[in-house]
């Protein structure tokens, strides 16, 4: 069985990528041999419909299930639609999550675990959120 596995990288070793349309990458893994490509998610930075268009790609590549982190509405229908089983709350490596998969841990999602364009705002870093001008307000300035 084919699965896809968001990720941070093209690898198994990777850490999953929680976002599922505008993920970095997809890591397709043959749950049977384990043996896997990483593809580059080229709708990430689509101004909208990354998650339905990451969906189409997913179908096209003959994937039966998707593990992510978080799956919005218009991704998770047209996901479903494709006839594509859709898992969510997964965390780890690639590998971590394609292991637990295997021994039947994980449970399919119901729907859509987060509102519509959940994944297209920007997130900050601890460091990030230190720096001058974070937060402030224009009276602040």
């Amino acid at each position: 069985m084919k699965i896809a596995v968001t990720s941070t990288a093209p690898s198994l070793d990777a850490l999953m990528d929680e976002r599922f349309g505008r993920c970095s990458y997809f890591v397709i893994v043959d749950t049977d041999t384990m043996e896997f490509e990483g593809l580059e998610n080229s709708t990430a930075s689509l101004s909208s419909g990354s998650g339905i268009q990451a969906a189409r790609t997913m179908a096209d590549r003959g994937v039966s299930a998707v593990l992510t982190g978080n799956c919005g509405p218009k991704a998770y229908t047209a996901l479903e639609a494709a006839g594509l089983k859709v898992i969510t709350g997964c965390i780890g490596t690639v590998r971590d999550i394609v292991v637990q998969f295997k021994a039947n841990s994980l449970e399919s999602a119901a729907g859509p675990n987060v509102s519509g364009h959940a994944g297209s705002r920007p997130r900050f870093t601890q460091e990030e959120k230190r720096g001058p001008g974070f937060g402030m307000t224009r009276d602040d300035n």
